[in-house]
């Protein structure tokens, strides 16, 4: 895996709110796509809140390519409806990871994240030890439409021989 720097498992956890895109409902999933990966988590049927609770995994090459998120409405028949679209900044989560931290105690807040105009967060976001692991919660409220948030969580994975992190700069 020739110029990875590691890996980011994204936990797309649950949808709130969706816009129906069918009669009174949607069948909605998630595409995550980043530079040449798309990845897509499964079809929830009937379901305007949706629960994934799907794991994604993203090789990183570069830390500043853009992360894109777009929840999709499944139609039979016609092509799918897009039922809005969030970027994920990974970089403020980044640089803790690169802070190298270790035994912390489980639920330690290492870095709050606000929502603005550049981010897509529908609130504050926490960067947090868990379980041996820091993990960043978010909740990124979907764009170019009337309502919508996704629920998504990401954790850092280190790969053996990779240059990782500590090398980079963003």
């Amino acid at each position: 895996m020739e110029g990875v720097l590691g890996l980011l498992k994204l936990r797309i956890r649950r949808g709130i709110n969706l816009v129906a895109r069918d009669t009174c409902s949607s069948d909605p999933y998630v595409i995550v796509t980043m530079a040449e990966q798309k990845l897509k988590t499964d079809v929830v049927k009937d379901n305007c809140n949706p629960e994934w609770n799907e794991e994604l995994t993203l090789c990183i090459r570069d830390v500043n390519t853009p992360i894109h998120l777009k929840v999709c409405d499944k139609d039979t028949f016609t092509v799918d409806d897009e039922m809005g679209n969030a970027d994920i900044d990974v970089k403020p989560y980044l640089h803790c990871v690169k802070m190298g931290l270790t035994d912390l105690p489980d639920g330690h807040i290492v870095k709050k994240i606000q929502p603005n105009r550049t981010n897509c967060l529908a609130e504050e976001s926490s960067c947090i030890w868990k379980n041996g692991k820091l993990i960043q919660e978010m909740s990124l409220r979907l764009r170019n439409v009337k309502s919508g948030e996704v629920i998504v969580e990401t954790e850092w994975v280190n790969l053996p021989d990779s240059k990782g992190l500590f090398e980079v700069e963003f």
